[in-house]
């Protein structure tokens, strides 16, 4: 599959929407969490090289050292190479302990949940995780009148829905969503990304284990971009799946409408 003839005007189209949204409408800032992984890495170069106040955020949360070490490493590397780049990491782990454990005081309704606590369910933990990352950034954002730059890309937003809703889905522009993540790598590869990022598996880095982004839904990446492109592939049954699953992350949230007279 080839969309894209050169990476070098693709990165510097994407960066000239960005500065035109900017100018658009008035704003102080670009704020962009970073996780040691290829997406973030890429929109915060992106970002980076728009040479407009960009704000880094790595936000650890009980995250693996390895993950903690590769977002450090960019945000510091983005930090030193463009003057226009600042870095804040901020530590997470403390203070979604104290809400998690202030909940977990809590019982479950009988009768309407096997959870016998209202902290029981991993997948919602993991979820509170990115929740706490999306109310961080935008804490930023707001105090520098800037916006929040999404890091999703088209298989994750509009293919399988892997993100979670307002959290990393929590966004004001989404520089990459119309870029498949084997395009988000060769992006990555013209950028000059940190190739242990390029060569890291994916993952949300949400979970105390080490699983992947792959091994979670069960098919690669490459699968699944194969099943939106043509519909054919192993990954088809796997993109229905979480497609339908998840439709409504990537869908307008329902309204009620009243009845025109």
């Amino acid at each position: 599959m080839t969309r894209i003839d050169s990476y070098e005007d693709l990165a510097d189209k994407i960066v000239g929407w960005i500065k035109d949204y900017y100018w658009d409408n008035d704003l102080g800032g670009l704020v962009v969490g970073v996780s040691g992984g290829i997406d973030s890495a890429v929109v915060s170069t992106l970002c980076a090289r728009t040479g407009l106040p960009t704000y880094i955020l790595t936000m650890p949360l009980d995250s693996k050292k390895e993950n903690t070490e590769l977002s450090n490493a960019h945000a510091e590397f983005l930090k030193n190479k463009y003057p226009n780049v600042v870095h804040y990491d901020v530590d997470l782990s403390e203070p979604y302990h104290k809400l998690i454990s202030t909940i977990g005081l809590k019982t479950a309704p009988s009768g309407y949940t096997t959870n016998t606590t209202l902290i029981t369910d991993n997948l919602t933990n993991a979820n509170t995780k990115s929740r706490m990352r999306m109310v961080t950034l935008y804490q930023i954002a707001g105090v520098v009148s800037g916006i929040v730059v999404g890091t999703g890309n088209k298989v994750e937003d509009y293919g399988v829905g892997f993100y979670t809703k307002y959290g990393d889905g929590g966004v004001d522009i989404a520089p990459i969503a119309d870029l498949y993540k084997t395009e988000v790598w060769e992006l990555g590869e013209y950028l000059e990304v940190d190739q242990r990022i390029v060569d890291a598996d994916p993952t949300d880095g949400l979970w105390d284990d080490s699983r992947t982004d792959e091994s979670q839904l069960g098919a690669s990446y490459e699968q699944l971009e194969q099943a939106m492109e043509t519909g054919e592939g192993p990954g088809v049954a796997v993109l229905k799946k979480f497609n339908t699953q998840n439709k409504h992350k990537m869908e307008p949230i329902p309204t009620f409408k009243l009845e025109k007279v």
